[in-house]
């Protein structure tokens, strides 16, 4: 197959991912009417509950203060957002190679682990050396914990979906055995604790000076990084071309001549580094120190942000300050009007089924999409 004909059909591989119209709907109108009808479906099961109206109304006030309402709200809402966002991206790149990796979890409780372990193994280095190595671990340690998936898949056909699972499952395990370990577990504990890493590993809060109960973090920059640095690998380099042709048509993508076993792979590695960064950013920036479950689930919310955005960094930046501000405002939610935080859980479950089906979402506003003809696509 020579090289004209090989463009020829990479180029039809990627037609669906071209730009228009159709395009827009899809990233932008789809995923702005599911949370329309979530939120309104939200509000009908208070009433289902028996929730008064104008409790109803209290309560949504409240989730739009305790998101955006104050400064202190803003900083929960970007704090709630920044791992949501590291990890989402990582699980679009995947999705856009065809790969559904859901162990973002394990990946997260990997690196975040990693990180701690070299920020107090390391104490005596300066925070020009000791934040960037601790970050660079935990990125390390998501990446390597993903290849294993990775490999499986392009060694044996293992589907990654269960390896995935699997490696979640062993992460918990792997985890509690670590924190109890002499050299990690914090001194005169006696619960899987670890020790604290050192201010100079810390990612520096950034409203400190105006409150110092303002907890975010320089971990936003690290965000608005890595959406730049995904989006040039998907759209701008040859492995995101290589990942989005496997994606569309793997069998496709291997006649062309590209080699699937080390897309996958790197796929799976570039995954779990974000997932490890977004674990590294929540004990660097957040908690400071490793307890079993320090991911608290963010490794699935995760996959619903990358749904949700539609696998692409954009998209996903922008569904994972959804998330977080839904997160933050679901607190203030639950105090001012007493309503269940499960609500918010709820919410976020309704949004997914009608990203999910977007046909349902067209027919529900049909007035919001242009009509399709038959010579589309």
């Amino acid at each position: 197959m020579n090289e004209t004909q090989q463009t020829m059909s990479l180029n039809h591989l990627l037609k669906a991912q071209r730009g228009g119209r159709s395009r827009f709907e899809d990233l932008v109108v789809v995923p702005i009417f599911a949370v329309i009808v979530a939120l309104i479906l939200g509000a009908l099961i208070m009433l289902a509950t028996n929730v008064e109206p104008a409790r109803i109304a209290q309560s949504y006030v409240a989730l739009l203060e305790g998101s955006v309402g104050s400064l202190n709200a803003v900083s929960e809402t970007l704090t709630a957002a920044a791992p949501l966002v590291l990890a989402g991206l990582g699980l679009a790149l995947g999705f856009r190679a065809g790969l559904f990796n859901i162990g973002a979890e394990g990946q997260i409780l990997m690196g975040g682990m990693a990180a701690v372990v070299v920020g107090f193994s390391f104490s005596s280095l300066s925070p020009m050396a000791l934040l960037p190595l601790s970050l660079l671990a935990g990125a390390l340690a998501g990446a390597l914990y993903a290849s294993i998936a990775g490999a499986l898949r392009a060694a044996t056909g293992a589907h990654e979906v269960i390896t995935t699972i699997m490696l979640n499952l062993i992460s918990y395990r792997l985890l509690d055995y670590m924190l109890r370990l002499p050299s990690v577990q914090k001194e005169g504990r006696a619960d899987p604790i670890s020790k604290s890493v050192p201010e100079a590993a810390e990612l520096p809060r950034l409203l400190s000076a105006i409150d110092p109960n303002l907890r975010v973090h320089a971990g936003v920059f690290l965000v608005l990084l890595a959406v730049v640095v995904v989006y040039w690998i998907l759209f701008r380099s040859k492995i995101g071309f290589e990942f989005r042709a496997s994606g569309e048509n793997a069998e496709a993508a291997r006649f062309a001549g590209i080699r699937s076993g080390i897309v996958i792979v790197a796929a799976m590695a570039t995954a779990g580094a974000l997932a490890g960064l977004a674990g590294a950013n929540q004990v660097l920036g957040v908690l400071g120190r490793a307890t079993p479950g320090f991911s608290a689930g963010i490794g699935f919310d995760a996959i619903a942000v990358a749904l949700l955005g539609r696998s692409h960094p954009v998209g996903v930046l922008l569904a994972g300050l959804l998330f977080g501000a839904l997160e933050a405002g679901g607190r203030q939610m639950q105090v001012d009007a007493g309503v269940s935080i499960d609500l918010i859980g709820i919410i976020q479950a309704l949004i997914i089924v009608f990203i999910a089906a977007p046909l349902l979402v067209r027919a529900i506003f049909p007035w919001g999409f242009r009509k399709t003809t038959g010579r589309e696509g």
